[in-house]
């Protein structure tokens, strides 16, 4: 446990910055997935979709959910996945 208010403080910050990284990772996860699942099939749905992924990852990278490089990995790699 915390010995002074401010580290208190920073422990209670701490445990709500990590629920709200966490979800928005997982919420990300989850929609890579379903766009990789439509990529696969080869659904002409998933280009219509690409727009908007592109600006969850550029969110999240922007939110610090994960780094700015593997945002545009990310992004890369489903632009090749769509061709």
């Amino acid at each position: 446990m915390a010995n002074h208010k401010s580290a208190a403080k920073k422990a209670k910050q701490d445990i709500s910055r990590r629920s709200r990284n966490r979800s928005g990772r997982s919420r990300l996860r989850t929609e890579l997935k379903k766009i990789r699942a439509l990529l696969a099939d080869g659904s002409g749905e998933a280009k219509d979709k690409l727009p908007a992924i592109y600006s969850l990852i550029d969110r999240s990278a922007k939110k610090g959910f994960i780094h700015g490089n593997a945002a545009d990995r990310l992004k890369s790699r489903l632009a090749q996945q769509a061709k």
